[in-house]
């Protein structure tokens, strides 16, 4: 294993054209160093388009999911491809996350590229230069924990036969990944099906079976009661494995990996994971929902388990686009100068939220207006009869969906609310 690097030196790296929406004057800068200036968002020189991540936000919303974690006993590995940012990894830890999830072995590399200590790989891991990457990456550090999915035996046997090619002298942890049904992504369909793959497991030296896992966000047609329906069959698939003594490889003080948890169902995770029964050793109960570091103004902000649960708190929106009105053609149309570039748009079109104007600074309302279309790098605007809106006027516009919020770029700053400047977020999609 490569040293890693230090998160704080990402401040050492050069403020340049690579960059969207930074000042172009502070060119030859380093990060930090623009950072140290503490500029406004709209009178430091920032080019639009330009997304921030209210520093508030993200704050608050860490603090509280750390806080819903501990409350309901549960462990926490928030899934890192929602932003890919060292620094907010970081923060997610200091927050009391076990480990950082990931999804493909690139994501795993940029994790320990920075040192992250425990990786929960979401996935079946078959490709063979990867496993010979964690297999090296495990034997050069024995404080590394790693975990991922198996769902099928040809599965097993390409990861057996990658490793045991590869020279592997540690094992690598798995879990059964059961299916959220007939249709639904990935997973052994069957309680017979994850059977089939733990006996492949136990026949393969280079593998360890420390528990099971999902996702119960592709349940089909979920609701409420579906949800917990597919989580009981996963506890008690956890269950039916250790009667069969499928953890007798664990260690003393190690624990049985039990974990769910994406974004939109977390309450009906904590509440069918509170009645796991007692097991022949401790479970590590594992949460995995990443999009709650910066929710959104769409897609998440409609599916929060804090809708359900409000008494538990609430998430807050952390990002804002800021564009300009770059054309006002007619009374009922404008355009913007961003786009699928700039903005997601898989889910939900962005959201105007508030103009501020571009004679004074005076911010208002969007009232009247409305997103309507995406080009490359043109966002369609109506207006309504009366609407307030002229070019040069810079539109904010809420998001929804942070994971393709996220990785349209590389660089972005993170705002206090008067709008100064105090920080850049580093991402490595």
């Amino acid at each position: 294993m490569a040293a890693a690097h230090d998160v704080t030196a990402l401040a050492d790296e050069p403020v340049d054209h690579r960059f969207k929406g930074l000042p172009p004057d502070a060119e030859g800068l380093t990060v930090g160093a623009l950072a140290a200036e503490r500029r406004n968002l709209f009178g430091g020189g920032f080019t639009t388009p330009v997304l921030a991540l209210s520093a508030e936000s993200v704050e608050h919303n860490l603090a509280l999911l750390e806080s819903y974690a501990e409350r309901h006993g549960l462990a926490f590995a928030p899934h890192g491809k929602t932003s890919m940012s060292p620094q907010l990894f970081a923060r997610q830890l200091e927050h009391g996350a076990w480990g950082i999830t990931a999804a493909v072995p690139h994501q795993a590399r940029v994790y320990r590229a920075f040192g992250i200590g425990r990786i929960f790989l979401a996935n079946e891991l078959v490709d063979a230069a990867a496993l010979r990457w964690l297999a090296g990456e495990l034997d050069a550090d024995p404080d590394f924990a790693f975990v991922c999915y198996v769902d099928s035996v040809r599965g097993v046997e390409l990861m057996d036969e990658a490793l045991r090619a590869a020279g592997a002298s540690r094992p690598v942890d798995v879990v059964v990944e059961l299916g959220a049904g007939e249709g639904a992504r990935t997973g052994a369909r069957t309680e017979a099906d994850c059977a089939a793959v733990a006996d492949a497991v136990a026949e393969a030296a280079t593998l360890r079976l420390v528990g099971v896992a999902g996702y119960e966000g592709e349940v089909p047609d979920a609701d409420g009661d579906r949800v917990r329906a597919w989580l009981r069959r996963l506890v008690a698939q956890a269950a039916d494995f250790d009667a069969a003594g499928r953890f007798g490889a664990l260690g003393a003080g190690e624990r049985i990996v039990i974990s769910a948890g994406g974004s939109a169902w977390f309450d009906a995770v904590a509440d069918v994971f509170a009645g796991i029964p007692e097991l022949s050793a401790p479970v590590l109960k594992l949460l995995r929902s990443g999009a709650y570091v910066s929710h959104d103004d769409g897609h998440y902000r409609h599916l929060t388990p804090f809708n359900r649960v409000p008494e538990e708190g609430a998430l807050q929106p952390a990002f804002r686009l800021w564009a300009q009105v770059v054309s006002r053609p007619s009374a009922g149309q404008a355009f913007l100068n961003a786009g699928k570039r700039d903005a997601a748009y898989d889910l939900d079109l962005p959201e105007a939220q508030v103009v501020r104007s571009g004679r004074d600074g005076s911010v208002r309302p969007a009232e009247g207006i409305t997103v309507t279309g995406l080009s490359d790098q043109h966002t369609w605007v109506r207006t309504d009869e009366g609407a307030r809106l002229e070019v040069g006027d810079w539109v904010g516009m809420g998001l929804s969906h942070p994971c393709t919020s996220f990785d349209k770029w590389q660089l972005i700053p993170l705002v206090e609310a008067d709008g100064t400047v105090t920080d850049f977020v580093r991402t490595f999609f």
